[in-house]
């Protein structure tokens, strides 16, 4: 969702250090490692401290929005050369493409190139950035970032209403640390950017869906999309 200005970088930082970290948050943890996903999530948030460590929080956030963003493309641009028809990706709404496609689209954030995981290294991520806003808004692209942000929690929420994705445990944490972090940042802004028209039009419903254990078929709780959005973000 390409909806803010850019902000400027205002600290210099080393740019060896942060490609070192993402290498080895990289490599060390994901879907290939045995682990809880929370607990690799929780194993990763200590390469992420200080300025170098923002950065790279922010490089998976963008990372992981532009792999997905081109994942998904790739399937429209398949489906037309079988099909004929156009699916248009837009990064501003991922809703309109999720609603026409139906079936037709498989959600692609457990798969990415670049082994980045939703549950593991963007929990990570946003944790951190979210936990550490005020400095983030000033040594890196708030705007960007939080652009990235929305545009992952999109993809999430339309994977469970289209993509036919379980709301597990790990999902449904996920999506309310995405939340949390918009919060943060915004708050942490001069001045707070318009919200997404996906984050809107959620806002306005009152859905509420079962939560699984990640492991097994047992409903372990609740979780409000709209509600959670309408409590954080208009505080």
């Amino acid at each position: 969702m390409r909806l803010f200005g850019l902000g400027k970088r205002k600290v210099q930082h080393d740019l060896g250090q942060q490609a070192q970290i993402l290498a080895q948050v990289r490599q060390g943890f994901g879907a290939h490692v045995q682990g809880r996903f929370p607990d690799q999530a929780a194993a990763v948030g200590p390469y992420l401290q200080g300025d170098d460590g923002l950065v790279v929080a922010a490089t998976i956030l963008r990372e992981f929005a532009d792999t997905a963003n081109d994942a998904l493309a790739a399937q429209c641009a398949d489906i037309y050369r079988r099909s004929g028809h156009r699916l248009i990706v837009d990064r501003r709404n991922y809703r309109t493409l999720w609603k026409e496609a139906g079936h037709a689209l498989q959600w692609p954030l457990f798969a990415l190139p670049g082994g980045l995981h939703p549950y593991i290294h963007v929990q990570a991520a946003t944790t951190v950035i979210g936990r550490n806003a005020h400095r983030f808004v000033d040594v890196t692209d708030s705007y960007a970032a939080l652009t990235h942000v929305f545009e992952t929690l999109d993809l999430l929420v339309c994977g469970w209403e289209f993509g036919r994705v379980r709301v597990d445990a790990d999902s449904a944490m996920l999506a309310e640390r995405l939340v949390q972090t918009a919060t943060d940042i915004r708050n942490a802004m001069p001045q707070e950017p318009p919200l997404p028209k996906p984050v809107r039009e959620l806002m306005r419903r009152n859905n509420t869906v079962d939560v699984y254990l990640p492991t097994g078929q047992r409903i372990v709780g609740q979780f409000n999309p709209g509600k959670t959005m309408r409590e954080k973000l208009l505080a």
